[in-house]
């Protein structure tokens, strides 16, 4: 049996887009590890035998939601064929791959610390990522919810083959690929339709379509056929028309927009909506580091900023004509850590120009609502889980408050004292070129 809260004197963020604070409000917990009532501090009762924690007025809110990040690197810049190499040892070894589950059980563990409820990993060598999600949801040991893509789709010489993708020559190696993610109760599947800024091998030219939209079709109809939706890296224009056109349900990353793609955005070319995931996290250091900072060369940099454009004003016109935008991090790659949405929400607000209260939402109920666990978690609302988190200061006031994370509670388990294992070097040079606040 699991403790109950009663969690008093809380000044609440619900998570809705339009969320003011709600001060002296008190939130119980069951021993289900769901929030029971919700209501001001004179109203709201806990179960006998119930734990109280006063708040003291501090911010309590849903927890946050990571909806794109790769669990297998720590966010230390190494270079791509470096990471190659190392998957090429682990992966098919047992004692390798007891070490990478070990190290993506160590990085989802970051995430939860940081104040990460949920994750959707897309993308990790060896269907570990899926290995850790049912050790978390077993009881083994603590970690986010974890939504998981095990290995995926791509093509010879494509976005993360050999890395956390395997490659499909035909439209049928793709569907069999998706057949075993099926077979390894993967929750998503993720495709690789264009490359991306370490791959590009021309200035001016990133993002250029590597998968034809044959395979993507293929790929996308299979998933759909199988229940299972389908997530896109795509840093190009074309490769947003071939992935809205196969049907993908999420366009990871992005690039400008017109009025087709606009179009094919609310009705992509199997009928239905599709979203598009922000991550400014993996371009900005393309911009302001120098390439020797990356393990990158001129040319990656000068597409890394074409990059970094496309994402925020694709973020920026799917905001203006109502598409749905999530956010997420890209955990794993040059200057990304485990333990820094916080910085990806104050991207959102900064430089894509959301504000705080939209930048919030987005990242707990705005994602949970993409992911398809809107009525599961993402607010502060009664009979959904108890994932929450509570910071000191009022993230609507600045969201860097989101930075220092005091408790967090991941259906109904409670950690009150989490502690963020920080890389300083990285740290320090993220904190060089973070968008002041207007």
């Amino acid at each position: 049996m699991e403790m109950a809260y009663v969690l008093t004197h809380a000044t609440v963020l619900d998570g809705t887009e339009q969320m003011e604070p709600q001060p002296n409000m008190t939130v119980v917990v069951d021993d289900g590890g769901r929030i029971d009532r919700v209501g001001p501090a004179a109203s709201a009762v806990g179960p006998l035998g119930a734990r109280e924690i006063d708040l003291g007025g501090a911010y309590l809110m849903p927890g946050l939601i990571n909806a794109h990040v790769h669990l297998c690197g720590s966010g230390k810049p190494m270079s791509a064929g470096g990471a190659g190499d190392l998957i090429d040892k682990v992966v098919g070894n047992p004692v390798g791959m007891w070490a990478l589950r070990r190290m993506i059980r160590g990085h989802a563990q970051a995430q939860l610390a940081s104040g990460v409820t949920t994750v959707r990993s897309v993308g990790d060598p060896g269907f570990a990522d899926v290995d850790v999600r049912d050790a978390v949801n077993a009881g083994k040991y603590p970690g986010p919810r974890l939504l998981t893509s095990g290995v995926g789709v791509t093509v010879p010489g494509g976005h993360g083959a050999g890395l956390f993708a395997h490659s499909a020559k035909t439209p049928e190696e793709a569907r069999e690929i998706v057949r075993t993610c099926f077979a390894r109760k993967c929750d998503l599947v993720k495709l690789f339709i264009t490359g991306g800024v370490f791959d590009a091998e021309v200035e001016g030219e990133p993002g250029v379509l590597r998968m034809s939209p044959e395979v993507a079709r293929a790929a996308v109809g299979e998933a759909h056929k199988l229940g299972l939706p389908a997530a896109a890296h795509i840093e190009s224009a074309e490769g947003v028309r071939v992935g809205l056109e196969a049907g993908v349900d999420t366009i990871e990353h992005g690039a400008e927009l017109d009025d087709e793609l606009i179009a094919l955005f609310k009705k992509n070319g199997v009928g239905r909506a599709s979203s598009l995931t922000c991550t400014v996290s993996p371009a900005l250091p393309f911009v302001e580091l120098a390439p020797e900072k990356t393990k990158s060369t001129e040319v990656q940099k000068v597409n890394g900023r074409i990059v970094y454009e496309g994402i925020v004003r694709a973020a920026q016109q799917a905001l203006a004509a109502g598409i749905p935008v999530g956010l997420g991090t890209d955990s794993s790659c040059p200057y990304i850590t485990h333990y820094d949405l916080w910085r990806e929400v104050v991207y959102f607000e900064r430089l894509v120009g959301a504000s705080r209260q939209m930048a919030l939402h987005t990242a707990t109920l705005g994602n949970a609502r993409i992911l398809g666990l809107g009525e599961e978690t993402g607010s502060v609302e009664e009979g959904k889980a108890a994932d929450l988190i509570v910071t000191k200061a009022n993230p609507l006031e600045n969201l860097e408050a989101l930075r220092d994370v005091s408790m967090v509670m991941v259906r109904g388990k409670l950690d009150e004292h989490p502690r963020v294992k920080r890389i300083p070097e990285l740290d320090a040079e993220l904190d060089g070129f973070l968008p002041k606040a207007c």
